[in-house]
């Protein structure tokens, strides 16, 4: 787990490896102008979504973080609903994927895949 620090978002080993993967993956790995963009969307069955991507254009208003070499870009509205949140990696039998360990949700669906504040 990343060293905890206020009003961030963490990212975990096991994420940052994956992140890792998925940019050699897309060729991306050794551009340092692509990042992880996270953000929240409505919808899903509590409200609230996450959506993850790889993007290399930083926006008006947009909040920037590294942790642990990865660098995460958010939207300033987002980021109201992540804050201090860390995302992780799961390749369990309980299923694969990326998932937040949000403490700013007050419950989350079954699937983990949307929350609600």
């Amino acid at each position: 787990m990343s060293t905890v620090a206020e009003n961030t978002i963490l990212v975990s080993e096991k994420a940052k490896a994956k992140v890792m993967q998925l940019m050699q993956d897309a060729e991306i790995v050794n551009d340092s102008s692509y990042f992880l963009r996270v953000g929240v969307v409505g919808g899903g069955c509590s409200g609230l979504s996450y959506k993850l991507d790889f993007d290399n254009e930083i926006k008006p208003m947009d909040q920037v973080f590294e942790d642990n070499g990865v660098k995460v870009v958010t939207d300033l509205k987002s980021f109201l609903y992540l804050v201090n949140t860390e995302l992780d990696f799961s390749d369990g039998l309980n299923g694969k994927g990326f998932y937040f360990n949000n403490p700013n949700a007050s419950r989350s669906c079954g699937c983990g895949e949307s929350f609600a504040v």
